[in-house]
């Protein structure tokens, strides 16, 4: 005897049914690396698009995109010069720099000055004279030499000092980098809990 079959559309219907409830939604999740890839290629295809179609406004962003290039090399510059100032050597016999700042090779003269800049509200340019004065006292302790060449980031790698002091001072430049070449904001308290920061460092000088 043979069985009847149903028909088609009742077939479809079931069907449909089953496989329209959420364990059978089968959605590929993509990678945040898929995701930013895609992001890429739709950029360049408006950018495609848009040098095809509008020739003039594609002049006009890509000159904008270099101003702004310009703006943030020139920043970066700017900011660099900022922090390297202070550690200028005089080259007169003289204590002090002509401009009356602090002498190059005295800590206890950058810590004066960073605090003279933080009683005026300039805590950034504070942090950059503390930053100095605690590399020409660890110097002088004899845990790095110091030169106007070398990054802050350079003295971390050179400390002569236990794991607790280079993680530290590595917290330390992360601070200075982040107030000075991040642009965020630095306040009273900042300035303080990076001096008393910058006084536990001296606990970890390695003994030779």
């Amino acid at each position: 005897m043979l069985q009847a079959v149903p028909p088609s559309d009742s077939l479809r219907r079931a069907l449909g049914d089953v496989f329209g409830r959420p364990e059978y939604a089968w959605a590929g999740r993509r990678s945040f690396g898929e995701w930013v890839r895609e992001l890429w290629y739709r950029l360049l295809d408006w950018i495609g698009t848009l040098h095809a179609t509008h020739p003039a406004g594609f002049k006009v962003l890509l000159a904008v995109l270099i101003l702004i290039l310009a703006g943030l090399v020139l920043h970066v510059g700017y900011v660099l010069w900022r922090i390297a100032r202070p550690a200028g050597r005089t080259p007169t016999g003289s204590g002090r720099p002509a401009g009356g700042g602090p002498r190059f090779e005295d800590a206890r003269a950058h810590r004066e000055r960073a605090d003279e800049l933080a009683r005026a509200g300039r805590y950034a340019e504070a942090l950059a004279h503390r930053f100095v004065a605690l590399i020409l006292e660890l110097e002088r302790r004899h845990a790095l030499t110091f030169h106007p060449s070398k990054t802050p980031a350079e003295y971390v790698r050179e400390a002569r000092l236990d794991e607790s002091g280079r993680a530290s001072l590595a917290d330390l430049v992360a601070r200075l980098y982040r107030h000075l070449f991040g642009a965020v904001p630095c306040d009273a308290n900042v300035y303080r809990e990076f001096g008393v920061a910058a006084e536990t460092v001296f606990r970890h000088v390695a003994t030779a």
